[in-house]
């Protein structure tokens, strides 16, 4: 029931997000999203780190390091059940905040919302992420 209230959720955000000329940037955003929580559901730590941004591997050196903070602190998106993205807004031209709606492994559902950064390279990577649980998927 929880899938299918976010996958609902996800359709009507995405009709109620304003078109822009940025699909092509939020589309490039949302796979490396996509792409680090595979990489967390295979336990595939190198890989997920990968999409890390340099801030966050000054942070956090290692991938055995940032594995472990994501373990500790960020549960749902470690090990989600499922999810789906939502709300996205292009902060300026090399910067985009994602909403990704996740059901995690405890059942409950939880908002992650990633802040990503073009890289000199021309590829998105992943500055932060914050997570609270989601009383309501109205968001």
């Amino acid at each position: 029931m929880h899938r299918i209230l976010i996958a609902l959720t996800a359709a009507f955000l995405a009709l109620a997000s304003p078109c822009f000329a940025g699909e092509a940037e939020v589309k490039a955003a949302q796979d490396v999203i996509d792409s680090q929580l595979k990489a967390f559901i295979a336990n595939d730590g190198a890989r997920a780190y990968s999409f890390a941004a340099p801030n966050i591997k000054q942070l956090f050196p290692t991938a055995d390091v940032f594995m472990d903070l994501v373990g500790k602190g960020y549960a749902p998106v470690r090990q989600p059940k499922g999810y789906s993205f939502g709300k996205v807004q292009e902060m300026g031209p090399t910067s985009i905040v994602q909403q990704v709606l996740v059901t995690g492994p405890d059942g409950k559902d939880y908002e992650a919302v990633y802040t990503l950064e073009l890289q000199p390279d021309g590829t998105y990577r992943i500055t932060g992420c914050s997570l609270r649980a989601s009383n309501s998927l109205s968001t």
